[in-house]
């Protein structure tokens, strides 16, 4: 089956493209989904490990199925910005 995966901030910058097609068997879980897309574009790889995959608008662990026609989303962490303090907000 063929899932089409969205991609967003530094995995989209990775990858050079903001959605990804990927070929999967059929009843492939969400840990063969990372494996495709290891081995489609390795720079995505060390991303990989640490991002959520959404199915359907939830998030999903590795052991779950990937359905046909889903919806799927590869979120990285995010990161960046400084700590907020709350003595900066007040003294504004």
């Amino acid at each position: 089956m063929k899932i089409t995966v969205r991609l967003f901030a530094r995995a989209k910058d990775l990858a050079g493209a903001d959605t990804l097609t990927v070929q999967l068997p059929d009843q492939a879980t969400v840990k063969t989904l990372r494996q495709a897309i290891a081995e489609m574009h390795p720079a995505l790889a060390p991303l990989l490990e640490r991002s959520a995959i959404g199915i359907d608008n939830e998030f999903a662990d590795d052991s779950q199925p990937v359905p046909a026609n889903a919806e799927v989303a590869l979120l990285p962490p995010v990161s960046g910005g400084q700590p907020c303090q709350a003595t900066s907000l007040l003294s504004v």
